[in-house]
C-alpha cells in the first residue's frame, strides 16, 4: 500500500523547482524542506485519506508540530519545519491548490540561541601552524588541507561557499575572494598573506598532482580529482583541531564563529563583519557581540580580585 506522501511526488517535484528557481534556496534547504513535507503529508493523509492538499488544515498543522515537539525534536528543527510548511502553503494558495493559507496563524517556534564555541586567538594561530607543518612534507592533500583551514579562518566564509569556489574566484594580486552565498548573493571577501601563501602553494604543487578531467574549474579538489565535498572539509578541520592543546572540537562553522569573534575583538565594525560573513540581517551578526562579552566576563571573573 503506498504511503500518503507518494501521492504528492509530482507536487513536491514542482515545489522543489520553485524553491530553487524562484526562492534561490540551497540544495541542502531543498532536501530539508522536502523531507519535512513528506512527513507532514504522511501525517495529514492518515487523518484525512484522499483529501490531498486540502488535508492541510490549521489543526492538522498544529497537531503535526505538537507531535514533533513531543518526540523531542529540537526547537531549531521545529522552526525550520514551520518555515517549510509556511513556504509550501503560501505557494499552494498562489497555485490555486488551496483557497486560503492555513499556516498564516501558525507561530514560528523561537529557537534558543546558544553561544557558539570559539577558539582563543592563540589556539587559532596554533591550528594554522599545525596545518602548515603538515603541508611542509609536500603531500598534495596536506597542501589542500592547509588551504582549507587558512581560508575558513581568514575569511569566515561558510563551508559550502568554500567548496563552491572556482580558481577564477580568487584574486591573488588583491587578496580577494568572490563568494556566492545564500540566495545566490555574491560578495567580496579579503584575506591575508598566510592564506595567499597557502593558495599559491596549492595551485603550484598540490592541485596539479590530483587534477583530472572531472575537476573543472574547482579550486579545491578531493583525492580523486572531483570538487571538494563539504564532509571532507569538515573532517579536515576536526582533525586539525585535535593537534591543538585545549581547543574545543569544532568543524568549519566553528572557524567561522572564531573569525567573526576575533574581528570584533580586534575592533572591527559590526556592519563590516556582517558584510564579510554574508549575513542578511545585523541581528545574526550581533550574536558575536554576546560571545565577546561572555569571554570578557569570564576573564574578569577569573582575574579580578573583586569579581
Amino acid at each position: 500500500m503506498p504511503r500518503p506522501s507518494d501521492n504528492f511526488a509530482g507536487l513536491l517535484e514542482e515545489f522543489a523547482s520553485y524553491l530553487e528557481l524562484e526562492r534561490g534556496r540551497s540544495p541542502h534547504t531543498q532536501r530539508a524542506y522536502l523531507g519535512d513535507l513528506r512527513s507532514l503529508f504522511d501525517f495529514a493523509g492518515e487523518r484525512a485519506p484522499g483529501a490531498g492538499v486540502r488535508a492541510l488544515t490549521l489543526p492538522v498543522l498544529r497537531a503535526w508540530l505538537a507531535a514533533q515537539a513531543g518526540a523531542g525534536v529540537a526547537r531549531t528543527t521545529l522552526a525550520r519545519r514551520t518555515s517549510a510548511v509556511k513556504t509550501f502553503t503560501a505557494w499552494a494558495v498562489r497555485k490555486g491548490l488551496l483557497d486560503t493559507d492555513p499556516a498564516t496563524r501558525l507561530q514560528m517556534p523561537k529557537a534558543r540561541r546558544t553561544l557558539p564555541s570559539v577558539l582563543r586567538q592563540d589556539q587559532a594561530l596554533a591550528a594554522m601552524a599545525a596545518a602548515k607543518s603538515g603541508a611542509q612534507e609536500g603531500d598534495p592533500l596536506a597542501l589542500r588541507d592547509r588551504l582549507i583551514v587558512e581560508l575558513l579562518y581568514a575569511t569566515g566564509i561558510r563551508v559550502s561557499e568554500l567548496c563552491g569556489l572556482d580558481i577564477d574566484d580568487v584574486d591573488l594580486s588583491r587578496r580577494l575572494l568572490r563568494v556566492l552565498g545564500k540566495g545566490d548573493k555574491e560578495r567580496t571577501v579579503p584575506f591575508g598573506e598566510p592564506a595567499e601563501d597557502a593558495v599559491r602553494a596549492w595551485l603550484a604543487d598540490g592541485r596539479p598532482a590530483v587534477v583530472t578531467r572531472e575537476s573543472g574549474a574547482a579550486l579545491l579538489l578531493g583525492a580523486r580529482g572531483r570538487r571538494l565535498d563539504a564532509r571532507q572539509a569538515r573532517t579536515v578541520v576536526h582533525q586539525t583541531m585535535t593537534a591543538v592543546n585545549g581547543a574545543p572540537d569544532m568543524g568549519p562553522h566553528g572557524l567561522r564563529h572564531s573569525a567573526a569573534t576575533h574581528l570584533l575583538e580586534g575592533g572591527a565594525d559590526l556592519r563590516i563583519v556582517q558584510e564579510l560573513l554574508g549575513h542578511s540581517t545585523l541581528a545574526t551578526t550581533q550574536l558575536y557581540t554576546h560571545v565577546t562579552v561572555a569571554r570578557l566576563r569570564a576573564v574578569h571573573d577569573q582575574a579580578h580580585p573583586r569579581a
